[in-house]
């Protein structure tokens, strides 16, 4: 094993020239990929037909591009996974990292102990939060923040002296991590399928998907219908064994699911009829994606509980974690004795620092405003031209998210037009026309999605859309030579 770890070793480095500047670092991308295969298992892959393929290899990033080890050059319009908010090669956050890993790289918060940073970003987060928040637990994932929110929404009735408040409704094709609870949170039957998940506790409803479910009713009104659904699962349930609603603003890995203006609303009411909790997972909606600091602020929800990662440190360094309402947070602090939950890495100072900086960057260059008044509807803008394509069906946006769905045909409206077998995977077909041709655009189903850095100017904007159209157009192309269209 030793012998075979070595040559690895050595292979890497043969692969690499010894220049140690990034731009004129060249790669032998055959070796890295032979070593891929033979050692990396990657998330959600199948790695059969990944070994037959072959995986990219990405080896530098500046502002909102990319660099494979071929020297291709893409325009990266999905944030890495929805997380890169500031862009790529932010030299203030590494030397923030390296001060703070010069200075104390570790320390846990067990054993009634802290740390500077950690302290700071608890304090900032609260300030940046809606109103209701007062405190924050740190975790080092987003999916490791929604397990500790089933562990803290469970133990809040638990002091509350209503322990039979046990269940969390979810919602159908939500993320909300991969962690045996985090899944189980989640309404991906895929993901269900594999592990005997749920955990028992868990329930789904509908999503508030109008194009997939709201035939024959405007927008407004199958909001309100979505909404309801909460309140019928609550009362089959008997709303004294239900804990809470989890949702997130909008759904992102279920691909960019915008829902209804009436949706959000409806359901703050049903959740404070019944005494729910909400919890909004803000992991992707956080930290200006929206347009607003946290996405519930934008949607009319005043969660109870808000658990975010990613653009917290723009994926630098990883860091999750949960803001936690005062509610909540008085029942732990006040009445609750030992909370018996935590990690390691709670309020890692290295990753803490990273946040701190990440967001004096955010304030600083006034990054939420401007999705808010400028990039964000010039998104708009663009997806709303990219709508008129002959592919897409209809194309809509939210601050830095967008998605639009390919059709085999248009129709009048958005439940008229003719959908594509599934079987297909015509949207897997499209997305390797963006990445052979310089724009990272995520397929999910036939709809296609991106989330870019919330840096993106308006000429980078138009120049990704533009990219876009030129690979709609090779899409069709492909599809009708395949003799699908």
């Amino acid at each position: 094993g030793a012998i075979m770890a070595a040559d690895d070793t050595a292979v890497l480095a043969a692969s690499m020239t010894t220049a140690r500047v990034p731009d004129t670092e060249t790669f032998d991308t055959r070796a890295i990929q032979e070593l891929d295969a033979a050692h990396f298992l990657h998330p959600f892959t199948d790695h059969a037909a990944l070994r037959d393929k072959g995986v990219r290899v990405i080896v530098r990033g500046q502002g909102v591009h990319l660099w494979d080890s071929d020297g291709k050059q893409l325009i990266d319009g999905m944030s890495g996974l929805w997380c890169v908010n500031v862009g790529y090669g932010r030299t203030s956050i590494s030397q923030a990292v390296y001060r703070q890993m010069e200075t104390l790289p570790f320390y846990n918060s067990f054993f009634n102990t802290t740390n500077v940073p950690a302290v700071q970003l608890a304090a900032e987060l609260v300030a940046l939060a809606p109103p209701q928040f007062s405190h924050v637990f740190f975790t080092g994932s987003g999916s490791e923040a929604n397990d500790t929110i089933v562990r803290m929404v469970r133990r809040y009735w638990d002091i509350l002296g209503q322990p039979e408040r046990q269940v969390i409704i979810s919602r159908k094709n939500a993320y909300h991590g991969s962690t045996m609870a985090g899944a189980s949170l989640g309404g991906m039957a895929g993901m269900h399928a594999q592990g005997g998940l749920p955990i028992p506790g868990i329930r789904h409803i509908e999503q508030p998907n109008y194009a997939e479910l709201g035939a024959g009713l405007s927008e407004n009104a199958f909001g309100l219908v979505a909404a309801a659904w909460l309140e019928e699962e609550i009362l089959a349930l008997g709303a004294d064994k239900v804990a809470a609603f989890i949702g997130e603003p909008v759904q992102g890995a279920g691909g960019v699911i915008i829902p209804p203006a009436t949706y959000w609303p409806e359901v703050q009411r049903i959740c404070d009829k019944y005494g729910i909790l909400l919890v909004a997972d803000e992991v992707i909606c956080g930290f200006g994606r929206l347009g607003t600091w946290f996405g519930s602020e934008l949607m009319g929800m005043r969660p109870d509980l808000i658990s975010f990662a990613k653009g917290v440190t723009s994926g630098y360094v990883p860091l999750g974690g949960v803001l936690v309402g005062k509610r909540v947070a008085h029942a732990l602090v006040e009445q609750g004795g030992d909370f018996n939950h935590g990690f390691t890495y709670s309020g890692h100072p290295v990753a803490c620092a990273a946040a701190l900086e990440n967001l004096r960057i955010l304030k600083g260059e006034r990054l939420v405003e401007k999705v808010a008044l400028e990039t964000g509807p010039h998104l708009k803008a663009a997806f709303n031209h990219l709508a008129t394509h002959p592919l897409v069906g209809h194309a809509e946006s939210c601050g830095m998210v967008a998605g639009l769905n390919l059709v085999r045909a248009k129709g009048a409206t958005v439940h008229e037009c003719e959908r594509f077998d599934p079987a297909l995977g015509v949207g897997m077909v499209c997305r390797g026309h963006m990445f052979d041709n310089g724009v990272i655009m995520r397929a999910v189903g036939e709809r296609m999605i991106v989330a870019p850095p919330l840096v993106m100017t308006k000429a980078e904007i138009d120049e990704m859309a533009g990219k876009i159209w030129d690979c709609l157009d090779l899409t069709l192309a492909d599809l009708k030579a395949r003799g699908w269209m």
